[in-house]
């Protein structure tokens, strides 16, 4: 029973063989896939795609806005993406409390974003809209991995899902000692830092995904959720685990946090 906690079943790249892709999941024995939104428009794609699939669930969230618009534009992800009101998207996010298991993807990003005031007042309201809802949080920590934790922290979160996490060795543990959990994607077959993230965390926080369709363990080609079995089996190289233990532990990690 494979985990996939984060992906974007939302992507142009999926659009025209969802189902292949899906299948290609039971097959590989995915059990949940969790597909996330970034906007009010892959939100609603993301609640309609969790409304088709019974292995898929949804997390709905609000992007770094101005990370997102220059992605857009380097036409690293084919969105919809109008000017909106954050406090309208949260509203519409608690009237599908009901129809989500996590507030995600949201966070901070250095690289793409410059505007770290606005970024650090949605991500907040974000925090606080996961805290209401007693639901995990999907954090995206991009070259703004400090400013997360911090504002993280602030609030005493608990139900912590640091996604795709870039941050020094440092950060590293400062999110162990907050019994946080990390997320790893498939590239952890040839990233020797999500390697030293598995080494230095214990396997009880640990969960396991693809970003897909980025982030997979071969660097041309378009990731997807099956994937999510080469994770397992760098886990179990690092851990010394049989591939069946590290499973049978993600899922127990996933039924503990959500």
């Amino acid at each position: 029973m494979l985990i996939d906690v984060h992906c974007h079943l939302d992507h142009e790249l999926f659009k025209e063989n969802l189902d292949n892709v899906i299948q290609r999941a039971r097959d590989a024995r995915v059990k949940v896939i969790i597909t996330n939104g970034v906007n009010p428009s892959t939100n609603r794609k993301s609640l309609k795609i969790a409304s088709k699939y019974d292995i898929v669930k949804c997390a709905l969230g609000i992007y770094p806005i101005d990370a997102l618009e220059k992605e857009i534009k380097e036409e690293d992800y084919t969105v919809d993406n109008q000017e909106f009101v954050v406090d309208k998207e949260i509203e519409f996010i608690k009237k599908n409390k009901d129809k989500i298991v996590a507030i995600g993807e949201v966070g901070m990003d250095g690289k793409h974003g410059k505007d770290f005031d606005m970024q650090s007042r949605v991500f907040e309201k974000m925090i606080l809209l996961a805290k209401e809802l007693n639901v995990p949080i999907m954090v995206h920590s991009r070259k703004a991995e400090l400013q997360c934790i911090e504002l993280l922290e602030k609030h005493s979160m608990k139900k912590v899902i640091m996604h795709c996490f870039g941050g020094r060795k440092n950060l590293v543990q400062r999110i162990i000692d907050n019994k946080w959990y990390f997320s790893i994607p498939c590239n952890c077959v040839r990233s020797t830092h999500f390697q030293n993230i598995i080494k230095m965390c214990t396997i009880n926080k640990l969960l396991t995904e693809t970003d897909a369709p980025y982030l997979g363990p071969n660097p041309d080609g378009v990731n997807e959720p099956a994937n999510v079995s080469e994770t397992l089996k760098v886990i179990a190289k690092i851990k010394e685990f049989t591939v069946e233990e590290v499973e049978n532990n993600i899922f127990l990690n996933w039924q503990r946090l959500f």
